[in-house]
Protein backbone atom coordinates (compact mmCIF):
# COMPACT_ATOMS: atom_id res chain seq x y z
CA UNK A 1 0.00 0.00 0.00
CA UNK A 2 1.02 3.54 -0.66
CA UNK A 3 1.83 5.91 2.39
CA UNK A 4 -1.00 8.64 1.82
CA UNK A 5 2.63 11.09 3.12
CA UNK A 6 3.96 9.97 0.24
CA UNK A 7 1.49 10.23 -2.31
CA UNK A 8 0.39 13.87 -1.72
CA UNK A 9 4.39 15.07 -1.06
CA UNK A 10 5.09 13.30 -5.14
CA UNK A 11 1.80 15.35 -5.94
CA UNK A 12 3.59 18.46 -4.44
CA UNK A 13 7.19 17.48 -6.25
CA UNK A 14 5.11 17.76 -9.41
CA UNK A 15 3.39 21.32 -8.83
CA UNK A 16 -0.21 19.66 -7.63
CA UNK A 17 -0.85 21.21 -4.46
CA UNK A 18 -4.06 22.51 -4.70
CA UNK A 19 -7.09 20.01 -4.34
CA UNK A 20 -10.93 19.71 -4.43
CA UNK A 21 -13.15 17.06 -4.52
CA UNK A 22 -16.20 15.26 -2.69
CA UNK A 23 -14.96 12.54 0.13
CA UNK A 24 -14.70 8.79 -0.75
CA UNK A 25 -14.59 5.89 0.92
CA UNK A 26 -11.84 4.60 -1.29
CA UNK A 27 -10.11 7.76 -0.45
CA UNK A 28 -10.71 8.63 2.79
CA UNK A 29 -7.21 8.13 4.14
CA UNK A 30 -5.95 10.85 1.48
CA UNK A 31 -8.86 12.99 2.00
CA UNK A 32 -8.38 12.73 5.72
CA UNK A 33 -4.25 13.59 5.13
CA UNK A 34 -4.83 16.78 2.90
CA UNK A 35 -7.35 17.87 5.36
CA UNK A 36 -4.44 17.60 8.75
CA UNK A 37 -1.96 18.98 6.39
CA UNK A 38 -2.84 21.81 3.68
CA UNK A 39 -4.91 24.84 4.50
CA UNK A 40 -8.52 25.35 2.97
CA UNK A 41 -7.34 27.76 0.45
CA UNK A 42 -5.69 24.55 -0.57
CA UNK A 43 -8.29 21.81 -0.16
CA UNK A 44 -11.65 22.80 -0.89
CA UNK A 45 -14.01 20.29 -0.18
CA UNK A 46 -16.96 21.23 -3.11
CA UNK A 47 -20.43 20.68 -3.27
CA UNK A 48 -20.50 18.35 -5.83
CA UNK A 49 -17.75 17.05 -8.33
CA UNK A 50 -18.33 19.67 -10.71
CA UNK A 51 -18.48 21.96 -8.72
CA UNK A 52 -15.16 20.96 -8.06
CA UNK A 53 -14.00 20.97 -11.94
CA UNK A 54 -14.92 24.57 -11.52
CA UNK A 55 -12.66 25.14 -8.73
CA UNK A 56 -9.70 23.34 -10.67
CA UNK A 57 -10.11 25.48 -13.52
CA UNK A 58 -10.51 28.78 -11.80
CA UNK A 59 -6.94 27.73 -9.95
CA UNK A 60 -5.23 26.75 -13.48
CA UNK A 61 -6.85 30.15 -14.73
CA UNK A 62 -4.94 32.00 -11.72
CA UNK A 63 -1.82 30.02 -11.41
CA UNK A 64 -1.22 27.76 -14.53
CA UNK A 65 -1.01 25.27 -12.16
CA UNK A 66 -2.70 21.89 -12.45
CA UNK A 67 -5.57 21.19 -10.05
CA UNK A 68 -6.20 17.64 -8.08
CA UNK A 69 -9.96 16.90 -8.29
CA UNK A 70 -11.14 13.82 -6.00
CA UNK A 71 -13.85 12.00 -6.08
CA UNK A 72 -15.90 8.53 -6.28
CA UNK A 73 -16.68 6.89 -9.34
CA UNK A 74 -20.56 7.90 -9.25
CA UNK A 75 -19.25 11.26 -9.34
CA UNK A 76 -18.25 10.93 -12.68
CA UNK A 77 -21.73 11.80 -14.05
CA UNK A 78 -21.44 15.28 -12.00
CA UNK A 79 -18.07 15.85 -14.09
CA UNK A 80 -18.77 14.89 -17.61
CA UNK A 81 -20.40 18.05 -18.55
CA UNK A 82 -17.62 20.75 -17.16
CA UNK A 83 -15.41 18.46 -18.87
CA UNK A 84 -17.11 18.52 -22.42
CA UNK A 85 -17.66 22.15 -22.32
CA UNK A 86 -14.74 23.87 -20.12
CA UNK A 87 -11.69 21.69 -19.43
CA UNK A 88 -12.13 19.53 -23.44
CA UNK A 89 -8.80 20.26 -25.83
CA UNK A 90 -11.46 21.63 -28.20
CA UNK A 91 -12.86 24.32 -25.72
CA UNK A 92 -10.65 26.05 -23.25
CA UNK A 93 -7.55 23.45 -22.72
CA UNK A 94 -7.59 22.88 -18.75
CA UNK A 95 -5.41 20.25 -17.42
CA UNK A 96 -6.97 18.96 -14.12
CA UNK A 97 -5.74 15.35 -12.28
CA UNK A 98 -8.81 13.10 -11.40
CA UNK A 99 -8.29 10.94 -8.57
CA UNK A 100 -11.22 8.60 -8.59
CA UNK A 101 -11.67 5.93 -6.35
CA UNK A 102 -13.22 2.81 -7.81
CA UNK A 103 -16.33 1.03 -5.66
CA UNK A 104 -18.05 -1.77 -7.86
CA UNK A 105 -14.90 -2.78 -9.99
CA UNK A 106 -15.83 -5.66 -11.91
CA UNK A 107 -15.02 -9.22 -9.50
CA UNK A 108 -15.00 -7.27 -6.57
CA UNK A 109 -17.92 -7.72 -4.15
CA UNK A 110 -19.79 -4.25 -3.60
CA UNK A 111 -23.26 -2.56 -2.88
CA UNK A 112 -25.72 -2.39 -5.53
CA UNK A 113 -25.77 1.03 -6.60
CA UNK A 114 -22.33 0.66 -7.01
CA UNK A 115 -22.26 -2.12 -9.87
CA UNK A 116 -23.14 -0.33 -13.05
CA UNK A 117 -21.19 2.94 -12.07
CA UNK A 118 -18.18 0.30 -11.47
CA UNK A 119 -18.51 -1.24 -15.03
CA UNK A 120 -18.28 2.00 -16.73
CA UNK A 121 -15.80 3.56 -14.95
CA UNK A 122 -13.09 3.24 -17.17
CA UNK A 123 -15.29 3.50 -20.31
CA UNK A 124 -16.76 6.52 -19.06
CA UNK A 125 -13.01 8.14 -19.77
CA UNK A 126 -12.33 6.44 -22.33
CA UNK A 127 -15.61 7.58 -24.33
CA UNK A 128 -14.33 11.23 -22.59
CA UNK A 129 -10.88 10.83 -24.10
CA UNK A 130 -9.13 11.04 -21.30
CA UNK A 131 -6.12 8.99 -20.08
CA UNK A 132 -5.96 7.73 -17.45
CA UNK A 133 -3.84 5.02 -14.99
CA UNK A 134 -4.81 2.19 -12.42
CA UNK A 135 -2.53 3.54 -9.57
CA UNK A 136 -0.24 0.96 -8.42
CA UNK A 137 -0.30 -0.17 -5.21
CA UNK A 138 3.87 -0.12 -4.91
CA UNK A 139 5.23 3.34 -4.09
CA UNK A 140 7.82 3.25 -7.08
CA UNK A 141 6.15 2.50 -9.66
CA UNK A 142 3.32 4.97 -8.06
CA UNK A 143 5.95 7.87 -8.51
CA UNK A 144 6.34 6.77 -11.77
CA UNK A 145 2.32 7.19 -12.41
CA UNK A 146 2.20 10.52 -10.97
CA UNK A 147 5.20 12.28 -12.75
CA UNK A 148 3.68 10.46 -16.35
CA UNK A 149 0.30 12.09 -15.36
CA UNK A 150 2.25 15.38 -14.82
CA UNK A 151 4.56 15.51 -17.83
CA UNK A 152 0.96 14.89 -20.08
CA UNK A 153 -0.20 17.38 -18.53
CA UNK A 154 1.81 20.06 -18.57
CA UNK A 155 2.74 19.15 -22.54
CA UNK A 156 -1.00 18.92 -23.66
CA UNK A 157 -2.65 21.04 -20.90
CA UNK A 158 -5.34 17.38 -20.48
CA UNK A 159 -7.39 16.10 -18.31
CA UNK A 160 -5.63 12.96 -17.01
CA UNK A 161 -7.02 10.58 -14.58
CA UNK A 162 -5.57 7.90 -11.53
CA UNK A 163 -8.14 5.09 -10.52
CA UNK A 164 -8.26 4.49 -6.96
CA UNK A 165 -8.67 0.32 -5.73
CA UNK A 166 -9.31 -0.45 -2.37
CA UNK A 167 -6.72 -0.98 -0.21
CA UNK A 168 -4.51 1.70 -2.07
CA UNK A 169 -3.52 3.37 0.74
CA UNK A 170 -2.40 2.69 4.19
CA UNK A 171 -4.76 3.62 7.09
CA UNK A 172 -4.46 7.53 8.44
CA UNK A 173 -6.53 8.77 11.05
CA UNK A 174 -8.43 12.51 10.77
CA UNK A 175 -6.67 14.67 13.70
CA UNK A 176 -8.45 17.73 12.72
CA UNK A 177 -11.72 17.33 13.75
CA UNK A 178 -14.07 19.76 15.27
CA UNK A 179 -17.51 17.89 15.63
CA UNK A 180 -20.08 19.40 17.84
CA UNK A 181 -21.31 17.67 20.38
CA UNK A 182 -25.25 17.67 19.99
CA UNK A 183 -27.70 15.86 22.51
CA UNK A 184 -29.04 13.32 20.07
CA UNK A 185 -27.53 11.01 17.38
CA UNK A 186 -28.71 11.07 14.06
CA UNK A 187 -30.35 7.48 14.81
CA UNK A 188 -32.13 8.03 17.94
CA UNK A 189 -33.55 11.43 15.75
CA UNK A 190 -34.51 9.12 12.55
CA UNK A 191 -36.01 6.51 14.83
CA UNK A 192 -38.38 9.40 16.50
CA UNK A 193 -39.53 10.69 13.42
CA UNK A 194 -40.25 7.67 11.38
CA UNK A 195 -42.20 6.42 14.69
CA UNK A 196 -44.16 9.66 14.66
CA UNK A 197 -45.62 9.03 10.83
CA UNK A 198 -49.33 8.41 10.10
CA UNK A 199 -49.84 4.51 8.58
CA UNK A 200 -50.16 5.75 5.30
CA UNK A 201 -47.35 8.35 4.68
CA UNK A 202 -44.39 7.27 2.79
CA UNK A 203 -40.32 8.59 3.15
CA UNK A 204 -37.79 8.85 0.85
CA UNK A 205 -33.94 8.94 2.34
CA UNK A 206 -31.00 10.09 1.25
CA UNK A 207 -28.12 7.28 0.45
CA UNK A 208 -25.64 6.66 3.07
CA UNK A 209 -26.38 6.05 6.93
CA UNK A 210 -30.22 7.73 7.25
CA UNK A 211 -31.40 4.45 4.35
CA UNK A 212 -28.65 2.38 6.68
CA UNK A 213 -30.17 3.68 10.20
CA UNK A 214 -33.91 3.94 8.83
CA UNK A 215 -33.60 0.04 7.26
CA UNK A 216 -32.51 -0.79 11.13
CA UNK A 217 -35.09 0.64 12.83
CA UNK A 218 -38.30 -1.34 10.80
CA UNK A 219 -36.04 -4.07 11.95
CA UNK A 220 -36.35 -3.49 15.76
CA UNK A 221 -39.71 -2.60 15.14
CA UNK A 222 -40.82 -5.78 13.17
CA UNK A 223 -42.25 -3.69 10.36
CA UNK A 224 -42.05 -3.96 6.98
CA UNK A 225 -40.18 -1.65 4.73
CA UNK A 226 -42.47 -1.14 1.85
CA UNK A 227 -43.36 2.78 3.31
CA UNK A 228 -39.85 3.58 2.77
CA UNK A 229 -37.76 4.17 -0.87
CA UNK A 230 -34.15 3.90 0.36
CA UNK A 231 -32.26 5.66 -1.91
CA UNK A 232 -28.95 4.26 -1.82
CA UNK A 233 -27.08 6.39 -4.64
CA UNK A 234 -27.40 9.15 -6.60
CA UNK A 235 -26.45 11.41 -4.08
CA UNK A 236 -28.45 14.79 -3.62
CA UNK A 237 -31.40 13.60 -5.57
CA UNK A 238 -33.53 12.09 -2.74
CA UNK A 239 -35.86 15.01 -2.12
CA UNK A 240 -36.14 15.71 -5.90
CA UNK A 241 -37.63 11.79 -6.00
CA UNK A 242 -39.84 12.69 -2.96
CA UNK A 243 -41.10 15.83 -4.70
CA UNK A 244 -42.39 13.75 -7.63
CA UNK A 245 -44.25 10.99 -5.33
CA UNK A 246 -45.67 14.09 -3.35
CA UNK A 247 -47.19 15.76 -6.62
CA UNK A 248 -48.57 12.56 -7.83
CA UNK A 249 -50.11 11.13 -4.46
CA UNK A 250 -51.10 14.57 -3.04
CA UNK A 251 -53.59 12.09 -0.47
CA UNK A 252 -50.17 11.22 0.85
CA UNK A 253 -47.68 12.90 2.77
CA UNK A 254 -44.92 12.27 1.98
CA UNK A 255 -41.40 12.97 3.97
CA UNK A 256 -37.75 13.35 2.49
CA UNK A 257 -35.19 12.36 5.22
CA UNK A 258 -31.96 14.29 3.74
CA UNK A 259 -28.12 14.66 4.62
CA UNK A 260 -26.55 18.27 5.12
CA UNK A 261 -23.85 17.28 2.46
CA UNK A 262 -26.76 15.51 0.13
CA UNK A 263 -28.76 18.80 0.11
CA UNK A 264 -25.51 21.08 -0.08
CA UNK A 265 -24.41 18.80 -3.36
CA UNK A 266 -27.91 20.05 -5.24
CA UNK A 267 -29.19 22.88 -3.00
CA UNK A 268 -31.18 24.33 -6.26
CA UNK A 269 -33.74 21.42 -5.79
CA UNK A 270 -34.60 23.03 -2.51
CA UNK A 271 -35.83 26.24 -5.00
CA UNK A 272 -38.60 24.03 -7.08
CA UNK A 273 -39.53 22.19 -3.95
CA UNK A 274 -40.90 25.96 -2.34
CA UNK A 275 -41.72 27.01 -5.83
CA UNK A 276 -44.09 24.05 -6.70
CA UNK A 277 -46.03 24.34 -2.87
CA UNK A 278 -46.57 20.95 -2.18
CA UNK A 279 -48.54 20.75 0.81
CA UNK A 280 -47.82 17.20 1.61
CA UNK A 281 -44.23 17.48 1.66
CA UNK A 282 -41.88 17.45 4.79
CA UNK A 283 -37.98 17.83 4.00
CA UNK A 284 -35.98 16.70 7.42
CA UNK A 285 -32.35 17.57 7.11
CA UNK A 286 -30.18 15.51 9.48
CA UNK A 287 -27.70 18.00 10.15
CA UNK A 288 -24.05 16.72 11.29
CA UNK A 289 -21.69 18.71 9.37
CA UNK A 290 -20.01 15.78 8.05
CA UNK A 291 -19.94 13.47 4.85
CA UNK A 292 -20.49 10.72 7.61
CA UNK A 293 -21.01 7.62 4.98
CA UNK A 294 -17.29 7.94 3.60
CA UNK A 295 -14.70 9.11 6.63
CA UNK A 296 -16.30 11.95 8.46
CA UNK A 297 -14.95 14.70 6.44
CA UNK A 298 -16.54 18.16 7.12
CA UNK A 299 -19.26 19.99 4.87
CA UNK A 300 -20.38 23.54 5.53
CA UNK A 301 -23.71 22.33 7.04
CA UNK A 302 -23.37 23.69 10.59
CA UNK A 303 -21.44 26.89 8.73
CA UNK A 304 -24.34 27.71 7.18
CA UNK A 305 -27.79 28.95 8.13
CA UNK A 306 -30.34 26.09 6.20
CA UNK A 307 -33.89 27.49 7.69
CA UNK A 308 -33.29 30.89 6.02
CA UNK A 309 -31.90 29.07 3.27
CA UNK A 310 -35.76 27.22 3.31
CA UNK A 311 -37.37 30.87 4.22
CA UNK A 312 -36.11 32.29 1.43
CA UNK A 313 -36.89 29.12 -1.46
CA UNK A 314 -40.52 29.20 -0.53
CA UNK A 315 -41.13 26.08 2.34
CA UNK A 316 -44.00 27.56 4.31
CA UNK A 317 -43.13 26.20 8.20
CA UNK A 318 -39.44 26.19 8.69
CA UNK A 319 -38.09 24.53 11.62
CA UNK A 320 -34.87 23.83 13.49
CA UNK A 321 -34.02 21.52 16.61
CA UNK A 322 -30.70 19.87 18.22
CA UNK A 323 -32.18 18.24 21.24
CA UNK A 324 -35.55 15.29 21.89
CA UNK A 325 -37.80 17.82 23.48
CA UNK A 326 -37.72 20.10 20.76
CA UNK A 327 -37.54 17.77 17.69
CA UNK A 328 -40.69 16.25 19.68
CA UNK A 329 -42.35 19.46 20.32
CA UNK A 330 -41.17 20.24 16.22
CA UNK A 331 -43.18 17.08 14.85
CA UNK A 332 -46.18 17.85 16.88
CA UNK A 333 -46.17 21.43 15.18
CA UNK A 334 -45.45 19.21 11.94
CA UNK A 335 -48.31 17.12 12.02
CA UNK A 336 -50.50 20.00 12.37
CA UNK A 337 -48.76 22.32 9.53
CA UNK A 338 -49.38 22.43 5.81
CA UNK A 339 -46.18 21.78 3.18
CA UNK A 340 -43.70 22.28 2.18
CA UNK A 341 -42.34 21.96 5.50
CA UNK A 342 -38.86 22.24 6.15
CA UNK A 343 -37.24 20.63 9.82
CA UNK A 344 -33.42 20.78 10.50
CA UNK A 345 -32.56 18.09 12.92
CA UNK A 346 -28.31 18.92 14.04
CA UNK A 347 -27.04 15.72 15.28
CA UNK A 348 -24.02 14.16 16.49
CA UNK A 349 -21.41 13.23 14.32
CA UNK A 350 -20.45 9.23 13.89
CA UNK A 351 -22.48 6.17 13.53
CA UNK A 352 -22.58 2.39 15.64
CA UNK A 353 -20.03 0.19 14.70
CA UNK A 354 -22.26 -2.73 14.25
CA UNK A 355 -24.92 -0.82 11.54
CA UNK A 356 -26.64 -3.22 9.30
CA UNK A 357 -27.39 -2.36 5.62
CA UNK A 358 -30.62 -3.16 3.89
CA UNK A 359 -31.41 -6.78 3.13
CA UNK A 360 -33.85 -6.15 0.32
CA UNK A 361 -32.43 -5.85 -3.16
CA UNK A 362 -33.12 -2.45 -4.76
CA UNK A 363 -36.09 -3.94 -6.95
CA UNK A 364 -37.89 -5.06 -4.06
CA UNK A 365 -38.02 -1.69 -2.05
CA UNK A 366 -39.05 0.03 -5.36
CA UNK A 367 -41.79 -2.99 -6.03
CA UNK A 368 -42.90 -2.90 -2.30
CA UNK A 369 -43.29 0.70 -2.49
CA UNK A 370 -45.46 1.08 -5.59
CA UNK A 371 -47.50 -1.53 -4.65
CA UNK A 372 -48.39 0.38 -1.00
CA UNK A 373 -48.55 3.37 -3.16
CA UNK A 374 -51.92 1.59 -4.95
CA UNK A 375 -53.75 1.02 -1.41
Amino acid sequence: MISPQFFIDQLGRNGLDFFAGVPDSLLKNICAYIADTLDERHNIIAANEGAAIGLAAGHYLATGKAGVVYMQNSGEGNIINPLASLTDKDVYNIPVLLLIGWRGRPGVHDEPQHVKQGKVTTGLLNTMGINYDILSKEEDTAKKQIEKAADFMRSTNEVYALIVEKDTFEPYQLQNTTARAFAMSREEAIRKVAASLAPKDIIVSTTGMISRELFEAREAWGQGHERDFLTVGSMGHASQIALGIALAKTDRRIWCLDGDGAIIMHMGSMAIIGSKHPENYVHVVFNNGAHDSVGGQPTVGLDINFPQIATAAGYATVVSVSDETALDNALKQVQAATGPIFLEVKVRKGNRKDLGRPTTTPVQNKEALMNFLKE
